[in-house]
């Protein structure tokens, strides 16, 4: 492949990344969320919380970041498959996914995307047991916001996920969520 293409390649890549800032996360429709948080919002603040969290546990923040950062990137091709339809659904690995998204890309992109995705989904270093607490409380957070917005069928979601944090930081900051607002943050200042 000549260089052209392989750039051509991976910036198709990055074009197919774009679609997860409209990709919605349909579990929260379940629990009656009307307009949930797009795949790339989720993405986000997981890597935020992956980093504090890998701060916290004495494990490499740049590196939870990263597997956060691309923890849910196959689902441009697959959708956010929720928990109850992967009862009757079988996707394909994750692996196989990026897989497929990297074919055109550099080799180094290829290679390092999909070692990142492979360690997210096979690994069990201590900045992936983060990296997936960070995930969980994420979606505890975020169910918490919704429980705010009015939609109380969220509360399931939030003792679902919250009962599954593995790390002591990561159940730590779960307990001191319990009970907060989505705005106290705005205390740092209004003091």
């Amino acid at each position: 492949m000549t260089d052209d293409a392989l750039a051509k390649g991976s910036v198709g890549y990055l074009l197919e990344m774009g679609a997860l800032k409209r990709a919605r996360r349909t579990g929260w429709w379940i629990v009656g969320v009307k307009d949930p948080e797009t795949v790339a919002e989720h993405s986000f603040r997981t890597a935020v919380i992956g980093a504090v969290l890998a701060m916290l546990e004495g494990a490499d923040p740049a590196k939870v970041a990263l597997l956060c950062t691309f923890h849910d990137t196959q689902e441009t091709r697959v959708g956010d498959i929720p928990w109850v339809g992967r009862r009757y659904l079988t996707a394909a690995k994750n692996e196989d996914v990026t897989a497929d998204q990297l074919a055109d890309a550099h080799p180094a992109v290829a290679t390092g995307i999909q070692a990142v995705v492979d360690e997210y989904e096979n690994g069990d270093s201590i900045e992936v047991v983060v990296a997936h607490d960070a995930d969980r409380l994420e979606c505890m957070l975020q169910g918490m916001e919704y429980l705010e917005q009015g939609y109380s069928n969220a509360q399931e979601w939030v003792d679902s996920t919250r009962a599954r944090l593995k790390t002591a930081s990561a159940i730590a900051l779960a307990d001191a969520a319990q009970g907060m607002s989505s705005s106290d943050w705005q205390r740092t200042y209004l003091r």
